[in-house]
C-alpha cells in the first residue's frame, strides 16, 4: 500500500504542477510557473489511495493500474467545466487533425451535459448537417451503447471512424415526442471553413464555419474574388456565424483584422497566469502563423473596412464566432443580428503532456473590447431577428449557462443579461425590418431549400444603409 500511495503521489503532484476559445496551442515545457505549487492536501491523497486499495482488492473484475489511474485524471479534469478535458493519444490527435481541417467522422461539433452529449453545432456540408442534426439534440444512444456513462472523449471515439461505415444515432429533440433515431454514414471531413455567395450584384454573404488553421486567408482570398467580379462595387457584406461552434484564437483574430483598422483591440483575455493575460490586436503577429507568411488582412482593398456589414449569429455561434461578433459590436463596425449566442467566454489551452497525451485546461476568461464578458451570456444582438418569421426563439437548445458546472460572468454582478455597451447609430431603437419584396434567399436542409429569413433581412438591411464616410 506504501508502494502505492507513493506511486500516486508522484502522478497527483504531476497534475498539481502540469492544465483555448477557443483553442490556445502551446508548449508546456517552456512555461513559466507563476508561484510555486500549494502543498498536497494529505488528507485527500490517503483516502483517495484507500479508494485505489479498495477497487483493486475487491472490485468484483481485475482491473489495471493504468486504466485505474487514466479513469481518476479523466474524471478530475472533467469536473472542472464543462470544456477541460484529458486527451488520451487517440483524441488529441483528433484534435490536431480538426483544427487543420480534416478528419474522418460525422461532422458534429458536440459537448456533454448530464452524462449525455449535446449538439452544440452540426459542421456544413458534413453528414450530420445532411441528416438534419441540430444544435440543441441531445445524442442518448450511439448504435446500441447508451451515451450515460461515457465520457465525451469516449462518445467523440465511437462516432469517429473509417469513411463509409455507418452508425446510429439516437436522439432528443425539444418539442419531439419521442426519440428520433438516424443512421449516418461516416465520411473523411473535410472542411472548408469559408464559403461566399453572391447574393445579388455588389452584396454576398460570407459563411465561417468553423475557425480553422487557413481561415483568416481564405476569407481574404474570397473577399479579393468578389471585389474584382463585381469591379470593385461591393456595396454590402453579411459575415454569416451561426451555428459557427469557434475554434482557434488567431483565426478570429485574423478574420476580425479583415475588418478592422490596424492595431484595433480585437479581444483580451484574464487569467492566473501571465501568459493566459494577452491583449491582440489586428496586427499580422496575432493572426499570421508564421513571421514569413503573407499579411492577407492588410492587402485587401480599403473598402471592406468601410462597407456597410452585418453579422449574423444565433445560439449555435459560439467561442470564436462571438469573439469575432463582439469586437465588430464594440467598434461599430458592423450591425449584428439574429439571436443571443451560446456563451462562451473561456480560452483552452492545449497542453502536450507525455506519451503523445494533452491536457485541454481552461485557462482564461475572454473579454470584448469594451471589456464585455460575455461568459455565460453571449453577443446580444443589435437587431433581434429570429430563424423564422413567426418564431419567437430561433434556438431550442440550451446555452452555455445552462451547463452544469460552468463558469460564471465576472461582469454580470446583479445576474441581469449583459447588453451591448452601445449600438451603430444606424440600428439603435430599430426594430427587424420588413419583409422585403425581392426574392428569400435559400439554404439547404435535409437535402431541400429553404427560405433564409434571417439572411433575407440582412440583406434588406444593407439596402436601407449608406457607407460611413472616412
Amino acid at each position: 500500500m506504501g508502494g502505492q500511495l507513493k506511486k500516486l503521489g508522484l502522478v497527483v503532484m504531476g497534475a498539481v504542477i502540469g492544465f483555448a476559445l477557443t483553442l490556445n496551442l502551446s508548449a508546456v515545457a517552456e512555461r513559466p510557473q507563476a508561484q510555486a505549487p500549494a502543498p498536497l492536501p494529505i488528507e485527500e491523497l490517503r483516502t483517495f489511495s484507500e479508494v485505489f486499495g479498495r477497487i483493486k482488492s475487491d472490485y468484483v473484475e481485475p482491473v489495471d493500474d493504468k486504466k485505474l489511474i487514466k479513469e481518476a485524471i479523466t474524471g478530475m479534469v472533467a469536473g472542472l467545466d464543462p470544456h477541460s478535458a484529458y486527451l488520451d493519444q487517440d483524441a488529441y490527435k483528433e484534435l490536431q487533425a480538426g483544427t487543420q481541417g480534416e478528419f474522418g467522422g460525422l461532422g458534429i461539433e458536440v459537448s456533454m451535459e448530464d452524462g449525455l452529449v449535446r449538439v452544440v453545432s452540426p459542421i456544413d456540408d458534413t453528414p450530420a448537417a445532411r441528416a438534419g442534426i441540430k444544435p440543441g439534440d441531445l445524442i442518448i444512444k450511439l448504435d446500441d451503447a447508451a451515451v450515460k456513462g461515457m465520457t465525451l472523449n469516449d462518445a467523440v471515439k465511437r462516432m469517429r471512424g473509417k469513411p463509409d461505415t455507418q452508425i446510429t444515432l439516437t436522439l432528443l429533440r425539444k418539442n419531439e415526442p419521442k426519440p428520433l433515431v438516424v443512421t449516418l454514414t461516416r465520411a473523411v471531413i473535410k472542411m472548408k471553413s469559408v464559403k461566399l455567395k453572391e447574393i445579388e450584384p455588389g452584396y454576398a454573404s460570407i459563411r465561417v464555419s468553423q475557425f480553422q488553421e487557413h481561415t483568416g486567408e481564405d476569407l481574404a482570398a474570397a473577399i479579393e474574388k468578389f471585389y474584382k467580379d463585381n469591379n470593385g462595387a461591393i456595396k454590402g457584406l453579411v459575415l454569416d456565424l451561426r451555428n459557427d461552434p469557434g475554434g482557434l484564437l488567431n483565426a478570429a483574430v485574423g478574420v476580425s483584422a479583415s475588418f478592422l483598422p490596424r492595431d484595433a483591440l480585437v479581444v483580451y483575455t484574464e487569467g492566473r497566469v501571465a501568459d493566459a493575460k494577452m491583449r491582440l490586436t489586428a496586427t499580422p503577429e496575432n493572426y499570421l502563423r508564421g513571421p514569413t507568411d503573407a499579411d492577407y488582412a492588410a492587402a485587401l482593398p480599403a473598402l471592406v473596412k468601410k462597407v456597410p456589414m452585418v453579422v449574423l449569429v444565433n445560439g449555435g455561434s459560439a467561442s470564436a464566432s462571438e469573439i469575432v461578433a463582439g469586437a465588430l459590436q464594440d467598434h461599430h463596425r458592423a450591425t449584428i443580428m439574429g439571436v443571443q449566442t451560446f456563451g462562451k467566454g473561456s480560452v483552452q489551452t492545449i497542453l502536450p503532456l507525455s506519451n503523445n497525451t494533452a491536457l485541454k485546461l481552461t485557462t482564461a476568461r475572454y473579454f470584448t473590447p469594451n471589456g464585455r464578458s460575455i461568459q455565460a451570456k453571449g453577443i446580444v444582438p443589435d437587431v433581434v431577428v429570429p430563424e423564422d418569421a413567426d418564431a419567437v426563439e430561433s434556438m431550442l437548445g440550451i446555452r452555455e449557462a445552462d451547463l452544469e458546472g460552468h463558469l460564471s460572468n465576472p461582469t454580470d454582478k446583479k445576474g441581469e443579461a449583459v447588453k451591448p455597451a452601445s449600438k451603430p447609430a444606424a440600428a439603435a431603437g430599430q426594430e427587424a425590418p420588413a419583409k422585403p419584396a425581392h426574392k428569400p434567399q435559400a439554404k439547404v436542409e435535409d437535402g431541400k431549400e429553404k427560405p433564409d429569413y434571417q439572411l433575407d433581412q440582412a440583406i434588406a438591411y444593407l439596402k436601407g444603409k449608406q457607407p460611413k464616410a472616412n
